[in-house]
């Protein structure tokens, strides 16, 4: 008794692959393992019964990766900061892109611009509000480098967004469920720019998601993402046998990604980000107390804000999550969504301009 219990490679009963805990599973104090870590180590419940993880190094290469071409990666500040866009000195604003978010009425405008804000704290050039007629006051009232445009129902996204400058839209926090979110989402969807799609953008179409499978399916590739929690995920995906008998997180955001031909993040402790090719990442350092009112409309419109600055699909996602769960540590305990888009420049700062002491490349996971 009080013995440390030290588990080698995996605890007992873990699944290395999926993380589940195969009927029964020790929980160690500490896990080492070797070469890289496991999915199994990140995903819930084996993170939970890992304790502290070590990586061992053994002598292997890290040549070998080239050889065994991992599929999974663990999202960490060395990929962050490789995929950040650094502004140029003789660039101006528009070279960073300008994002639509659409607002909800007049009662339900805080989502939006909770995700409007953080399009413009993670560095897209502009960011406007797309808001209805009762919403336009309220709006307009409550920000200052957010610009406001009317735009009511579908027909006026649809006019607003043939002006090409617009190159992300972000949609879905606090518009409602119903058929005019629906048709909100039509105008979104057509042309080539990039969306994301959160919370009532999809809740919307669960009497029937193939309608929104099929648009999505139409995109090009690499330029949508969805953003769901657990249950939102659930009523779009469950009904599908491949989505439903998946082993794993990982598998069912891989399945989702492909069905959708969208880049799938699964929001979570363990948020899991896959695209169609079934290339995938887990993120793992959002702390508990990031399960909060508003949190994630400020990722939707991270995720807007970079793919506005050209990262591509899957590399914004990663990179939004991950700044995501940061910022929510540097903030602590007490925290509310607002505050994750103001700590967002001293973490960029720090990001840009990086220590000088290297870090490790042996926190990824390899699938």
């Amino acid at each position: 008794d009080g013995a440390a219990v030290v588990a080698v490679d995996l605890p007992s009963g873990v699944n290395g692959t999926t993380g589940a805990v195969m009927g029964a599973a020790i929980e160690a104090d500490e896990s080492v393992t070797f070469f890289r870590a496991k999915p199994g180590h990140w995903l819930l419940p084996g993170r939970l019964h890992r304790g502290r993880l070590t990586i061992a190094d053994i002598g292997i290469p890290d040549a070998v990766l080239a050889t065994v071409q991992p599929r999974c990666i663990l999202v960490g500040p060395e990929m962050v900061r490789a995929s950040l866009p650094v502004p140029s000195l003789a660039g101006h604003k528009y070279d960073r892109g300008h994002v639509v978010v659409v607002s909800g009425g007049g009662h339900t405008t805080g989502a939006a611009r909770l995700a409007a804000r953080a399009a413009l704290r993670v560095g897209a050039g502009l960011v406007t509000l797309a808001s209805p007629a009762d919403a336009v006051a309220v709006n307009a009232a409550a920000n200052v480098a957010v610009m406001v445009r009317q735009t009511d129902a579908a027909e006026g996204l649809a006019t607003l967004l043939e002006d090409r400058r617009f190159n992300a839209v972000a949609l879905g926090p606090g518009l409602g469920v119903g058929a005019a979110t629906r048709d909100l989402v039509g105008s979104a969807l057509a042309g080539c720019r990039a969306v994301v799609l959160d919370a009532d953008a999809l809740t919307s179409f669960v009497d029937d998601p193939e309608a929104l499978f099929t648009a999505l399916r139409a995109r090009p590739p690499g330029t949508t993402v969805l953003t769901p929690h657990d249950g939102e995920f659930s009523r779009l995906f469950d009904e599908l046998p491949e989505i439903h008998e998946a082993p794993s997180k990982l598998d069912r955001v891989r399945a989702a990604a492909r069905r959708t031909g969208a880049v799938v993040l699964l929001k979570g402790a363990d948020t899991t980000i896959a695209d169609l090719d079934g290339c995938a990442a887990i993120n793992a350092n959002a702390p508990a107390h990031l399960a909060t009112a508003g949190a994630g409309d400020v990722l939707t419109g991270l995720v807007a804000g970079l793919l506005a600055q050209g990262l591509g699909a899957f590399t914004a996602a990663a990179t939004a999550a991950w700044l995501h769960g940061e910022a929510a540590r540097l903030v602590g305990p007490g925290l509310i969504a607002e505050d994750l888009s103001e700590v967002m420049p001293s973490l960029l700062a720090r990001l840009i301009e990086p220590p000088a002491a290297a870090e490790s490349a042996h926190d990824r996971v390899i699938r």
